[in-house]
């Protein structure tokens, strides 16, 4: 409904070619390949959502779900889409989530859901793809230091968890440093220690929405022209809108 008045950013993911079965170096090089088709070179990623967003993904985040459910894309007519839940809010989770549903839509075209196979392979490619191998295995610590893991972890966005995982993949942890950690994680519950702030959210539809708000274009037309409840398009938009907490000066 949108797209018949505003053009929105042309869908530019790259196309992969996951070998079949696909073995663990498969697909880290699957995350390397879109890595650089995003040109983000070796660094951190910046902000998950608004890199999808600018290739042409819509992401919306789905509201009042269960906390089983993290994330999930699909493919509706030649616009992908990614629904992440904002249940547990924590960036670097959502980071990750994001991360892990752009394996799915590079890697697993029409792929029957819930393939545990195809969970953990879209799962190594977020990992990889969030911090590649090449760059974290030389920054990752020898020992179990956390206060150097909570440094990578403010500069990937990624979690304590994740990076005692990763760095147990690695053969820098032995298995027993690993197990050290892991419980040391369980002990300090969840949320871990070393909140990144709020998690990633979308925005593109909002800000399209905005601008075509200013255009005389409201919402309540939108709706009767894509035939959907005025009450469902109002929910579709707010799910696609940044919310930023509005600031007051505070009187002297």
């Amino acid at each position: 409904m949108i797209e018949r008045h505003l053009r929105l950013p042309e869908l530019r993911l790259p196309h992969l070619d996951l070998a079949d079965p696909a073995g663990p170096d498969d697909v880290r090089a699957a995350a390397t390949t879109a890595r650089e088709a995003f040109s983000l070179a070796q660094a951190p990623v910046p902000h998950m959502v608004r890199l999808l967003e600018s290739y042409g993904v819509i992401v919306l985040a789905l509201p009042d779900v269960s906390e089983r459910v993290d994330a999930f894309s699909h493919w509706y007519g030649q616009r992908p889409f990614v629904f992440l839940s904002p249940a547990k809010d924590d960036k670097a989770r959502s980071r990750m989530d994001t991360a892990h549903e752009l394996g799915h839509l590079l890697m697993h075209h029409d792929a029957e859901p819930g393939s545990q196979i195809l969970e953990r392979e879209a799962t190594a490619f977020a990992s990889e793809f969030l911090a590649p191998t090449v760059v974290l295995r030389d920054e990752l610590p020898a020992r179990l230091d956390f206060d150097r893991l909570h440094e990578l972890k403010r500069r990937w966005g990624i979690s304590l968890k994740a990076l005692v995982s990763r760095a147990h993949e690695l053969g820098v942890y032995r298995d027993h440093t690993y197990r050290r950690g892991m419980s040391l994680l369980a002990q300090w519950g969840y949320p871990e220690p070393g909140d990144l702030g709020p998690r990633e959210a979308p925005s593109l539809l909002g800000k399209a929405v905005e601008l075509l708000d200013e255009r005389q274009v409201t919402a309540a037309t939108l709706a009767t022209q894509a035939a959907l409840p005025a009450t469902l398009a109002l929910a579709v938009i707010d799910a696609a809108t940044e919310h930023v907490p509005e600031l007051q000066l505070a009187a002297l």
